[in-house]
């Protein structure tokens, strides 16, 4: 029933959105479109909360200025199934910084809100953490994102996988658990999949826990889309599950960015919100990204 109603809101939504990627990535849970790239669609696709098909071929890598690779044969990646939907991506390594310096690595992971659902490129929140970083001397690649909307623990751990990072990287951001909460899924066993996760990413990290960010999950009750449904049930499993996500980072020594008290200013502040109403906007993720700035720039001004 929440699928097919989601499906009704999708279509009105996607009516009102410009035609800025393809019609097959719709926006998680029918929001805009997709931003970054066509998905792969050589496997089943599988029907994402809006009602639109997302590709289950494997992860595309694509880079922040938009080439593609392939990251995965067909069959590689999961289905997106029943969560936020919209187009996939992991991000290219374009080398900047001084010269003969050799540029610090950045891997992002998680779902739509790493990829940057409904907004572009360069206002993908690592993106623009990226940026923040350089401005101030840090000789940083581009981050290479591995996120796709929809995506659970389980999903990202198979999209890793598929893309197969090439680490060690200097940091590592990961930022999962929405559609876990949105397909009904237990705390418990977003715990062990997160735990998982988590471990996957402090290794990618050379071993080094404080090369990691853990970002916590926004809370989308707050958005016209969220609005629909129960935003105070949202809001309390939403918290439910970021008390998993900062003991298990706290427990296991790495960064944590508390980025679910500004989601929720966009209750007042529609700025926050893309125009797919669902997911943050450009603005929103600069705040992030600002949140986020001083742990990043701590871990890479150092080396």
């Amino acid at each position: 029933m929440r699928v097919l109603t989601f499906a009704v809101l999708a279509a009105a939504l996607a009516a009102c959105e410009d035609d800025s990627g393809s019609g097959a990535d719709s926006a998680l849970a029918g929001g805009g479109a997709g931003t970054s790239g066509a998905s792969n669609q050589a496997g089943a696709t599988a029907s994402g909360v809006g009602g639109a098909t997302a590709g289950s071929a494997g992860s595309a890598a694509v880079g922040v200025g938009g080439q593609t690779s392939s990251a995965g044969s067909a069959g590689d990646g999961p289905s997106n199934v029943g969560g936020f939907g919209g187009t996939s991506g992991a991000g290219g390594e374009a080398m900047t910084g001084n010269a003969g310096a050799e540029p610090a690595r950045f891997l992002a992971l998680g779902d739509s809100y790493t990829i940057g659902e409904s907004v572009s490129e360069e206002e993908r929140w690592p993106v623009q953490l990226a940026e923040m970083l350089r401005t101030q001397g840090v000789a940083l690649a581009d981050p290479q994102i591995i996120a796709r909307p929809g995506w659970t623990t389980d999903e990202l751990d198979a999209g890793i996988d598929a893309a197969a990072p090439e680490g060690p990287f200097d940091m590592v951001s990961l930022l999962i658990g929405v559609n876990n909460q949105f397909r009904g899924r237990s705390v418990d066993e977003y715990q062990v999949e997160f735990v998982a996760l988590l471990a996957r990413a402090i290794e990618y990290a050379a071993g080094q826990p404080d090369h990691v960010l853990v970002l916590s999950i926004p809370d989308y009750g707050v958005t016209p889309f969220g609005a629909a449904y129960d935003p105070a049930t949202i809001a309390q499993e939403i918290d439910a599950f970021n008390a998993v996500n900062r003991a298990e980072a706290d427990a296991a020594g790495t960064r944590y960015v508390d980025v679910t008290p500004i989601s929720r200013e966009a209750e007042t502040n529609p700025d926050l919100i893309a125009l797919d109403g669902l997911h943050p906007s450009g603005a929103m993720y600069a705040e992030w990204a600002s949140l986020a700035y001083s742990d990043a720039y701590e871990v890479l001004s150092g080396l």
